[in-house]
């Protein structure tokens, strides 16, 4: 469903170091270690005052664009021709340009190669099953897929307190590191005949 634009710089998840701001940017400073946010917070519309939605009227997920907000052009090129942005991100490259609402200011003890998968896979697996599907306490949850995501979504059950925490994988080599993620009980689908909901 989406319209292809090349040639653009991919990647969402990253973390990094703020080399400079533009004009009244007053949230982060040069120095500050931030994080990518593709799913981005304008912090005024109705969804950033919400604590229902995280869907920024301003900033949520759009594939097709390939520019900065405001004026719609793009601050890469090569060659004087343009190199579009995605997801308001474009992390597979050393300096990269975001809207200031698409950062968040992290400590800067925590080790950026370590915590980089905090821009998407953990928040989102975590945030998912934490915000989202709200597991009961004594309930049961299982999560499909057991790679950066899956696991902060056992994370999230089991800060919720869910007593069953079933991880699906066709990898067996992920069910003991599942453990440590909340994970009290492992399927591999192709061990079974049925599907594995059942």
């Amino acid at each position: 469903g989406q319209n292809p634009l090349f040639p653009r710089i991919l990647g969402h998840e990253a973390g990094g170091v703020v080399e400079s701001v533009g004009e009244g940017v007053t949230d982060v400073e040069p120095g500050d270690h931030v994080l990518p946010i593709f799913t981005g917070e304008c912090k005024e519309c109705p969804h950033c005052l919400s604590e229902a939605s995280n869907m920024c009227d301003l900033l949520r997920i759009n594939t097709e664009r390939g520019g900065m907000l405001h004026d719609g052009q793009t601050r890469f090129s090569k060659d004087g021709k343009p190199i579009y942005h995605f997801l308001g991100t474009s992390t597979f490259s050393e300096y990269t340009v975001v809207h200031v609402g698409q950062v968040a200011k992290i400590n800067p003890e925590a080790p950026l190669d370590k915590v980089c998968v905090l821009s998407c896979g953990m928040s989102t697996g975590f945030g998912a099953t934490v915000n989202v599907a709200k597991p009961k306490k004594g309930g049961s949850v299982a999560v499909f897929g057991l790679g950066a995501v899956g696991l902060a979504a056992g994370e999230g059950a089991r800060v919720c307190e869910a007593s069953r925490i079933i991880g699906i994988d066709l990898n067996p080599n992920r069910f003991e590191e599942a453990k440590k993620f909340g994970c009290t009980e492992f399927v591999n689908p192709k061990d079974h005949n049925k599907p594995v909901q059942e």
